[in-house]
């Protein structure tokens, strides 16, 4: 594993982005990737529990909206500065992955992805009641003037988003490939057989959990700014769970460039299919991809590639 081979083009595609971020292109081109590189976050964090453990996490849209509300209670509280409310969502989403993880992982297979849809519904009725932030009816926000010379806030979350991408890909990347992967790995193929030899397959569920849980909230903690307005119907949307599932399944679940792959060719498409089509038909779209995908390659794009190559020599 060449550490180079990642860093060097990842920081300057990364860093292209930023730049793009200062020129005049049209507005909406950020408006839309901005949800593209936030399907990246969301399926790289989702591919650390689901991927790598084999742990299907349902309740994405509770850590997404539990940075998305922290972020909020933060800067109405306190007037805090952007990197603070995601800071601060990655924090409570990162508790909440920690909780979830000792009371649930101890469960298994549809045991524990009902645990975790049960986690939406708890915390969705929280908020419903919960005035400050709004409770049912939502709170609009007004956007603060942007920093560090652009143009406007949304092209300022875009390039906060595409620092965010990068980060979540490395966090990935990295864990696939150190100690606690393997042990991952090695729970998702047999975790009797891993516990046998010696693998903390408890501390491992957590740890992952955990991470996974604080990138989700950390995705999700720039979404008040980003809409102007925050409500537990779209931050609660199951639509999230369904994309950070489809991304790494379509790009190849279980390593790090799945979720990369996936969510660019994902995301470009239901922007494409919202501006030229309907936003309605997103769900559709990632429906027939995922039949496509199960049907034709079951390993995803990453796995065709490897088959591909297998039989070419």
């Amino acid at each position: 594993m060449n550490p180079f081979k990642f860093w060097i083009p990842a920081c300057l595609l990364t860093l292209l982005l930023v730049l793009l971020a200062y020129s005049g292109i049209n507005e909406y081109l950020f408006f839309a990737g901005f949800v593209v590189l936030q399907g990246i976050v969301l399926a790289s964090a989702w591919n650390i529990l689901g991927g790598y453990a084999g742990y299907v996490n349902f309740g994405v849209p509770a850590f997404v909206a539990t940075g998305a509300y922290s972020a909020l209670v933060v800067f109405k509280a306190l007037g805090a500065p952007l990197l603070v409310q995601i800071l601060a969502g990655a924090l409570f989403a990162g508790l909440l992955g920690l909780g979830v993880g000792l009371l649930s992982l101890r469960l298994r297979g549809i045991f524990f992805s009902i645990a975790t849809v049960a986690v939406i519904f708890i915390l969705e009725t929280v908020v419903l009641n919960w005035r400050f932030v709004g409770g049912a009816t939502g709170l609009q926000l007004t956007k603060p003037e942007p920093s560090f010379g652009f143009e406007s806030y949304t092209r300022m979350l875009f390039a906060v988003m595409a620092l965010m991408s990068l980060l979540a890909v490395a966090i990935s990347r990295y864990l696939q490939y150190s100690h606690i992967g393997q042990g991952l790995r090695a729970l998702r193929d047999s975790e009797e057989a891993a516990e046998c030899s010696g693998v903390p397959t408890l501390r491992l569920k957590v740890i992952a959990c955990t991470i996974s849980g604080a990138l989700l909230g950390a995705g999700g903690a720039p979404m008040p700014m980003y809409l102007s307005f925050i409500e537990p119907a779209s931050s609660f949307n199951l639509s999230y769970a369904i994309s950070a599932l489809a991304m790494p399944i379509i790009g190849g679940i279980g390593h790090w460039a799945g979720p990369v792959i996936g969510g660019l060719l994902l995301g470009s498409l239901q922007q494409y299919v919202t501006v030229t089509i309907s936003s309605e038909l997103n769900v559709l779209v990632v429906g027939v991809l995922l039949v496509l995908f199960v049907v034709i390659a079951p390993d995803g794009i990453l796995g065709w590639i490897k088959s591909w190559k297998r039989s070419s020599k």
